[in-house]
């Protein structure tokens, strides 16, 4: 019986750890379009180039940090404890996919901060 929780804990944990990936992922690169047309100045090839790469690195990253931390044990044959522990698996996943999304803010932010900075050396030697 409890092989059969264990799969039935997969069968709920690895869809919600697949979705929350993608809706993360697909708003964060949804908005980070704009950010990455800022820093590389409207060049739209380039920016959404580097937007999808790091989109991609996004989704391994998450995806495969999602399956690393998959293994569920239960002590007692219950389903309490099945849903107690895939509570802390969901909660801490969506934690990891917080800190995740605001390091890719902090290098969008960094990026955007970086061009301008490039842009205002480039107005002082063309005054020059």
């Amino acid at each position: 019986m409890e092989t059969t929780k264990i799969l039935i804990g997969y069968g709920i944990y690895l869809p919600i750890a697949l979705f929350l990936t993608y809706y993360v992922s697909k708003t964060l690169f949804k908005n980070g379009k704009i950010f990455m047309l800022d820093i590389f100045k409207g060049r739209e090839e380039i920016a959404e180039a580097t937007n999808k790469l790091f989109e991609t690195g996004f989704y391994l990253l998450n995806i495969g940090f999602a399956l690393m931390i998959l293994e569920l044990q239960l002590n007692h044959d219950s389903y309490q404890e099945l849903i107690e522990r895939l509570s802390y698996k969901i909660g801490g996943f969506s934690i990891y996919l917080g800190i995740m999304l605001f390091f890719n803010l902090y290098f969008f932010f960094r990026g955007k901060r970086k061009a301008k900075e490039a842009q205002r050396e480039e107005r002082l030697v063309f005054k020059a």
